[in-house]
């Protein structure tokens, strides 16, 4: 297929507009030694979302503004589970940014990385490479879906927009999962965990309380929880943590919780959603070889 002189230049004025469009909505970030963040203003009012890691400081936090003035925020939220940020403007309010209907991107189209890491707007061109659903951060995080594109997170990138030809925003770069795998958290899954930022400052988890490690079960063990080949050996325990009052000693071997295999730390962790807090749970371990049912409260992680 060939593309006309008139079409290229067509699609490419259409870009700089998208990028002009979403550049009165993209700010920058200044919260680090290094170089300057992005961020998307989320509200009217002054909320500002970006990357969690980019924050190294909460003291002394300022946004350049896209007329080139900056002002001073507040950080309200942090996640570092799925590297989300949220920040409040103090006396400064900024477009927010238009959202690309939830369910609209497509693999394939082209999407724009915007950041402002200076002064003045970057963009980066590339095409959404896949979509994904649910999926566990290397934090132990299970988000709802994310959005990978070739797009290149230039230095300063992170807490971007991602956005389509028409300017709106499809997703939040991060690079903290990688600055290869060009992640964005999708819009409309970066709303619900900001919600929750705005009511509670963080996202709350449930946890057990152990550190653990891997371990194979002999033949004759793993006969006697239905061939299950490995489980997680105990080697610390909190005090006082949901694990220590329900009695679990280091040395036991972890194998299921509430009926549910636990094989490794990602089974483990696929538990702990943060629904569970405060939930009923049955921890069940071998100890000396026997099983045993450890009932438990989950608690939440601080």
């Amino acid at each position: 297929m060939t593309t006309s002189p008139g079409a290229a230049e067509a699609l490419s004025l259409s870009l700089a507009d998208a990028a002009e469009h979403a550049a009165r909505w993209t700010v920058r970030v200044a919260a680090r030694r290094r170089i300057g963040a992005t961020g998307v203003a989320w509200t009217t009012e002054g909320v500002v979302v970006t990357a969690d890691h980019v924050i190294e400081s909460e003291d002394d936090v300022t946004v350049g503004l896209p007329d080139g003035s900056a002002v001073p925020a507040q950080v309200v939220g942090r996640d570092p589970g799925t590297d989300l940020a949220v920040l409040r403007l103090d006396g400064a309010s900024l477009p927010a940014a238009d959202h690309a209907p939830e369910g609209s991107v497509r693999v394939g189209q082209l999407a724009l990385g915007l950041g402002r890491p200076g002064s003045s707007i970057q963009a980066s061109l590339g095409v959404v490479s896949a979509l994904g659903g649910q999926w566990r951060t290397r934090r132990g995080r299970q988000i709802e879906g994310f959005v990978r594109s070739d797009v290149t997170f230039f230095p300063g990138f992170s807490g971007g927009p991602l956005i389509d030809v028409a300017g709106r925003l499809i997703g939040i770069n991060t690079s903290r999962f990688g600055p290869a795998q060009g992640i964005a958290i999708p819009a409309a899954v970066a709303g619900r965990i900001i919600e929750v930022l705005l009511a509670k400052g963080r996202i709350s988890r449930a946890y057990v309380g152990i550190g653990s490690q891997p371990v194979a079960l002999p033949p004759a063990l793993a006969a006697r929880i239905a061939g299950q080949e490995s489980g997680l050996l105990v080697v610390s325990v909190e005090p006082s943590s949901p694990a220590d009052v329900a009695g679990l000693l280091v040395g036991d071997i972890l194998v299921g919780m509430s009926g549910v295999a636990i094989a490794d730390a990602a089974d483990l962790q696929s538990q702990l959603g943060p629904e569970r807090v405060g939930e009923a749970a049955v921890l069940q371990v071998l100890r000396g070889g026997a099983p045993l049912d450890l009932p438990a409260t989950l608690g939440e992680r601080p």
